[in-house]
């Protein structure tokens, strides 16, 4: 039955999507004068990937749930070229050191972003398609696993171990989800644990994260130098903050606020209750995508409205526990808050895909 989308959800994801340009404005203002000697340099750029993802997540919101189901191999194809080609010298481009981006006058296109939703409609598709098939894990999981893995190993090469690691949990959460026996997650999570590891191992700079994250004062000036910097804006927030604008660990300490760290500055200029309102649009957004899912008489809009809102969830829950400590440095950002088009964009498409659902349900 055809009827117009979950509101509440729209109007909340417009709510955060404004109040995170703000911070924005807020976090980067001084080094945006610095550099570009225009302190609203990023907020512009961020305001006019707002504008076009509010019209996309519209857009998306129109087309019927059936058209992802269709061209989900499609789909996952275009994300699986644009990986291999943006690993080519001469066609990705390189930011701090990753090789994940494509120039575009002077903006940047992350594919590994688009990959998580063509990963996500491929993978609800098949599990909608093959119930009978993943009674067994040689013939309906591993098949599904080894296409994550090739997704996961291309993304690592970039190098991007966040995004793949937020990829990797949406996924699996997925295929929990849809009935696999508990003892194969048993059996993944402990292969998962040593593969970790062994990454870890083989990069120096992997392993510099988890000294600074067990002793960030061991290297204070070095890999421990965001997240002491982060802990201080954190620190003296308490319950209401020291105000709008008034953050002092974005005047050049805390490096690029506006990105992976922005929620320090949330902390430290709105204290604690900006915490609780961060933290509860996120398990608002779930709450909301989650009654929509279940209300869905058809499999495959049940995976995917689950799929795209628990990998909101857990993308979050990553970033948040980066900023205050709880785990390594990942360089993943905050969905609707952190600086950049292609994480933005994405995260209004997928918005707009579950309102799409909530419409058709």
């Amino acid at each position: 039955m055809k009827k117009s989308f979950d509101i509440p959800l729209w109007i909340s994801v417009l709510c955060i999507g404004l109040f995170g340009i703000v911070m924005i404005y807020s976090a980067s203002s001084i080094w945006a004068e610095y550099k570009f000697h225009d302190a609203l340099h990023f907020f512009k750029s961020q305001s006019v990937f707002f504008g076009i993802g509010i019209i996309l997540c519209l857009l998306v919101s129109k087309i019927d749930v059936s058209f992802w189901k269709k061209h989900a191999n499609s789909i996952l194809f275009c994300c699986l070229t644009l990986l291999i080609l943006v690993l080519i010298p001469g066609i990705g481009t390189v930011r701090n050191g990753s090789r994940s981006w494509f120039g575009i006058g002077g903006f940047g296109i992350q594919p590994s972003e688009f990959a998580k939703i063509g990963l996500i409609v491929f993978v609800s598709k098949y599990l909608s398609q093959n119930q009978k098939e993943l009674r067994s894990i040689r013939k309906g999981v591993l098949p599904l696993l080894g296409i994550i893995g090739l997704f996961f190993v291309l993304i690592l090469l970039e190098p991007d171990f966040g995004t793949a690691m937020v990829i990797i949990l949406t996924l699996i959460s997925l295929i929990f989800i849809s009935g696999v026996k508990v003892s194969f997650f048993v059996k993944l999570g402990l292969l998962g644990i040593l593969g970790i590891i062994g990454l870890i191992l083989v990069a120096p700079y992997r392993m510099a994260r988890i000294v600074s994250f067990l002793n960030p004062w061991s290297d204070p000036l070095g890999s421990g130098f965001q997240i002491i910097q982060s802990l201080y804006a954190i620190g003296p927030g308490g319950l209401l903050g020291q105000g709008f604008l008034n953050s002092h660990q974005k005047h050049f300490y805390l490096p690029e606020p506006q990105t992976d760290f922005i929620f320090s500055i949330i902390s430290e200029e709105f204290g604690f209750l900006g915490v609780l309102i961060v933290i509860s649009f996120f398990f608002f957004l779930f709450y909301r995508s989650l009654k929509i899912a279940l209300k869905c008489s058809d499999l495959f809009s049940k995976f995917l409205a689950f799929g795209l809102s628990i990998g909101i969830l857990i993308q979050a829950t990553l970033n948040l526990c980066v900023v205050i400590g709880l785990i390594p440095v990942t360089g993943v950002t905050l969905p609707f808050f952190s600086y950049g088009g292609s994480s933005l964009l994405v995260s209004m498409a997928s918005i707009g895909i579950i309102l799409s659902i909530s419409r058709n349900r």
